[in-house]
C-alpha cells in the first residue's frame, strides 16, 4: 500500500482530500495544527498533531519515506524549502497554489485590484502558461516562489501544482457565499449588485480539488494545472440560487459600472472582467472529471454557514473573512442611504 502524508488535512481542501486519497487505496497521515478527524474519513486514516514551521517535525512524518506529499498549507518559501530538503524521502508532491498568482500583460493582477483600472485584463479562460507575478514578499509572490522552487526539482520531487480559485466548501475561513447567506438570515431583501451582477469569478468545489488531488498523486509530474468546476455562474446567479436554498424572495437592484458608492453593490465576486480557468490540461494530463457542479455542490456551503451563524457573530466565526473583506461588505446602513437616494 502507497503510503500519503496529507498537509493541512483539517482545512476545507484537506479533509475531501485525504477522503479520496484513503478511498483510492492510500494509506494516509492526516496532519493538522489541532490533529483533529473528520466524521467522514475511514478508520484506518491516521490523523497527527503537526505544525507546519517546526522543519524538525516535518521532517520526523516523512521518515524514512513517503509515495506522496499532499501540501495544502504551503504559503511561505520557507514551506516550500521543507519539502526540497526532503526530496530524496518523497515520490511525488501535489501542491495547493491560487489563481491569484496570475498577471495580465500589463503586470496587473489582485494586488493592483484597488487601483483605477487595476482589475487585470485576464485572457478567458487563463491557460496555465498565463504570466504570473514574480516571486518576492507579497503573499502571491511567496506562492510563486514555492510553486518555483518544487518545479525546479524536476525528477528528483515530481510536483503537481493545481492553481485554484474562489475556493468554496464546509469549513471554508474566506467563503464568498456568506456574503448572500448573512444577509438573507439578517432579513435583508433588497441588495445592490454592480456590474449588472455580471461578474464571473470562477468558483472551486473542494470535492473538484480533491479529485485532482486524487489523480495528481496516482500520475506523479513536473506540472502546473488549473483547479476550478465546470461552471462558473454570475454573481446574480448565484445569489439567486442561494436565495432558491434558503427559501426566501429578494430583490436585486441592478448598477451598470462598479459599485456606485463605497460599501455598496461590491460583493465578494464582483469584478469588471472575468476570471475563468481553463481546465483543459487537467483534463488531458490527468483524464479529469468533475465529481461536482456549482449547483449541485452549493447546498452543503449553504446548510453549513447558516448553522455556523447561528451559533456565534460573523466576525467571531469569520474573522478572516473580516480580515479580507472588512465588515464594510454588510454595511447596511450605506446601502440604505444610496437606496433612499433613488427613491
Amino acid at each position: 500500500m502507497k503510503t500519503a502524508l496529507v498537509i493541512g488535512a483539517a482545512g476545507q481542501i484537506g479533509r475531501p482530500a485525504v477522503r479520496a486519497l484513503a478511498r483510492d487505496g492510500w494509506a494516509v497521515t492526516a496532519a493538522s495544527l489541532g490533529g483533529g478527524r473528520d466524521a467522514d474519513w475511514p478508520d484506518e486514516v491516521r490523523s497527527v498533531r503537526l505544525d507546519r514551521d517546526d522543519d524538525a517535525a516535518v521532517a520526523a512524518l516523512v521518515g524514512d519515506g513517503v509515495d506522496l506529499v499532499a501540501d495544502l498549507v504551503a504559503f511561505t518559501p520557507a514551506h516550500g524549502r521543507q519539502l526540497v530538503g526532503l526530496a530524496g524521502r518523497i515520490g511525488s508532491a501535489v501542491l495547493m497554489s491560487s489563481a491569484a498568482v496570475y498577471e495580465d500583460e500589463q503586470g496587473r493582477g489582485f494586488h493592483t485590484q484597488d487601483q483605477p483600472d487595476g482589475w487585470p485584463h485576464y485572457p478567458v479562460p487563463i491557460p496555465e502558461t498565463c504570466r504570473t507575478a514574480a516571486p518576492g514578499d507579497g503573499s502571491r509572490a511567496r506562492k510563486v516562489r514555492v510553486e518555483q522552487d518544487l518545479l525546479a526539482l524536476g525528477d528528483r520531487l515530481p510536483t503537481t501544482v493545481l492553481r485554484a480559485s474562489a475556493v468554496y466548501g464546509p469549513h471554508c475561513r474566506t467563503p464568498r457565499e456568506l456574503y448572500f447567506v448573512k444577509r438573507n438570515l439578517d432579513g435583508r431583501r433588497t441588495r445592490v449588485l454592480a456590474y449588472d451582477g455580471e461578474s464571473r469569478f470562477h468558483p472551486a468545489s473542494v470535492h473538484n480539488l480533491a479529485e485532482l488531488v486524487r489523480l495528481a498523486a496516482a500520475r506523479p509530474g513536473s506540472r502546473v494545472l488549473n483547479g476550478a468546476d465546470p461552471d462558473h455562474p454570475t454573481v446574480g446567479e448565484i445569489g439567486a440560487m442561494i436565495d432558491t436554498l434558503m427559501d426566501v424572495e429578494t430583490e436585486t437592484v441592478l448598477v451598470d459600472g462598479p459599485p456606485p458608492a463605497p460599501n455598496v453593490g461590491d460583493s465578494p465576486w464582483s469584478v469588471p472582467r472575468p476570471l475563468l480557468l481553463d481546465m483543459s490540461a487537467a483534463e488531458r494530463e490527468l483524464g479529469y472529471k468533475p465529481v461536482t457542479t456549482y449547483a449541485e455542490a452549493l447546498p452543503e456551503t449553504v446548510e453549513w454557514l447558516a448553522a455556523r451563524l447561528r451559533e456565534r457573530d460573523w466576525q467571531e466565526g469569520f474573522p478572516k473573512m473580516v480580515a479580507s473583506y472588512t465588515t464594510g461588505i454588510f454595511d447596511y446602513a450605506a446601502e440604505d442611504a444610496w437606496l433612499a437616494t433613488r427613491g
